[in-house]
């Protein structure tokens, strides 16, 4: 392990003999607790803390604390840290370029990691043509930079979405009621319709004798009563809902949705800030649905951990004057540098992995469901995958405290897992994860079902 963590503990599984978690002390052990009551003095209260990790060192998927407790990471880092913790190879780039230069401003001045970074996400064809990028710290700048380029009187986003904090991202997200209490009113003219969650249809209705209706929805409804389709600048959309649950829409659901905002001149905005990167399997998640869209956000995977974002635009589209937008440590060489390294694994075999494992996680998870009443629907592409635990099978009554709880229970055996939604456990470890590694959680995972019930 990297920076003095603790020596990997072997176990068999089957007839191999693989990495497994190590837990040494009760959890959080006494130097992690000293550390959390100091946080809890001085960090602010906002944060969300669902277990008490304290990570001290990582390599690849396995985290170190400093009770030297060793965890198998199936969270990424909140699926930011696409090619593992502290790549040798990312941090090879970071360290050359620290040494080259750390600062220089790309508002005010050139320099050669972000033109190279903004020429390769061109040409990774995002937006299906000639482009241009704007730089940002993080997902939520990419998500403004967007909105603030498509504005215009009105604009289109969904229940269940989440596209970040900040106050124009915010007026966007429609997740969880804390994130908006206290803060209106908001940015006014946004209309939130229903997502395509087929296992809890707002419509009441079935996949595919539905025809969609959730995307009909828009002129059946919405643009006949009360929203003015040629006054509305753009709908924003995550091609698989990440916080809202890892929900995956129909096949012909974003192309549908695409051919009814072309229709009347409504920018088509993809934020893909936790699905982009390779996650699914593909470049862009937005790539198994066949559709183009006419902006981009991306970040999380895109530096394997350090701040960066980024909003990718048709050239024609990113019209700004000089001035009108920017971003003093959007761009940075450093963060730069890793997210082009990033991209040089992702493309060279870290995509096709995410593609297999995904299989195999979802497999041994589709498996697992079969003997776990609690297990409502298991859904994903790649290694963006959802648990939707409930009460009851037939009324899909949300069992978010068996989620909660599950959690816990998965912490103390060494599996780090989230939760997203109301009652869903998302899967998203980083794009390096072995075989070996998929079965370790699979095992755990059971194990703590199992425990759950006991």
């Amino acid at each position: 392990m990297a920076f003095g963590a603790s020596p990997p503990s072997f176990t068999l599984l089957g007839d191999l003999i693989v990495r497994y978690p190590v837990i040494k002390t009760a959890l959080p052990g006494p130097l992690a607790a000293q550390l959390i009551e100091v946080d809890r003095q001085f960090v602010s209260p906002s944060y969300t803390r669902i277990f008490p990790l304290v990570a001290q060192s990582a390599e690849g998927l396995w985290i170190t604390d400093p009770d030297g407790n060793l965890f198998l990471d199936f969270t990424s880092g909140i699926a930011v840290c696409a090619t593992g913790h502290c790549h040798p190879q990312v941090v090879k780039a970071i360290r050359e370029q620290a040494g080259r230069l750390l600062h220089m401003s790309g508002t005010d001045f050139y320099y050669t990691p972000q033109i190279l970074v903004a020429q390769k996400l061109a040409a990774l064809g995002p937006v299906g043509g000639p482009a241009k990028v704007f730089f940002g710290n993080s997902g939520a700048e990419a998500v403004e930079a967007a909105f603030k380029l498509a504005r215009r009187e009105l604009n289109l986003a969904f229940f269940g979405a989440f596209h970040g904090r900040t106050m124009g991202a915010l007026s966007l997200t429609a997740s969880k009621a804390v994130q908006k209490k206290h803060y209106n009113p908001l940015v006014p003219g946004i209309t939130h319709i229903p997502y395509a969650y087929c296992y809890r249809c707002p419509y009441n209705l079935c996949y595919p004798a539905c025809g969609l209706a959730c995307v009909h929805y828009l002129e059946d409804t919405l643009f006949r009563t009360t929203v003015p389709p040629e006054e509305v600048a753009a709908i924003f959309v995550e091609p698989i809902q990440g916080e809202g649950g890892y929900i995956v829409p129909p096949p012909e659901f974003h192309r549908e949705l695409a051919g009814i905002t072309g229709k009347y001149g409504i920018l088509y905005v993809a934020d893909e800030v936790q699905s982009g990167m390779g996650r699914t399997g593909k470049m862009f998640a937005m790539e198994h649905f066949g559709v183009a869209p006419d902006i981009m956000a991306l970040a999380k995977g895109i530096a394997s951990g350090l701040p960066l974002g980024a909003m990718v635009s048709r050239a024609e589209i990113m019209d700004w004057e000089a001035g009108s937008h920017a971003s003093t440590f959007g761009g940075n060489p450093v963060a730069c540098q890793a997210a082009l390294a990033t991209i040089a694994l992702l493309e060279g075999e870290l995509m096709a992995n995410a593609a297999a494992r995904g299989e195999q996680l979802l497999a041994g998870l589709r498996e697992i469901q079969r003997s776990m009443e609690c297990i409502g629907d298991v859904r994903g592409l790649g290694l963006m995958i959802g648990v939707e635990m409930v009460k009851d099978r037939v009324t899909k009554e949300r069992a978010e405290d068996w989620r909660n709880r599950l959690i816990q229970i998965a912490f103390r055996r060494g599996l780090l897992l989230l939760g997203c939604g109301p009652n869903t456990i998302r899967f998203c470890p980083a794009l390096t994860v072995s075989a070996d590694e998929v079965e370790v959680c699979l095992e755990i995972f059971d194990a703590s079902l199992k425990e759950l019930f006991a």
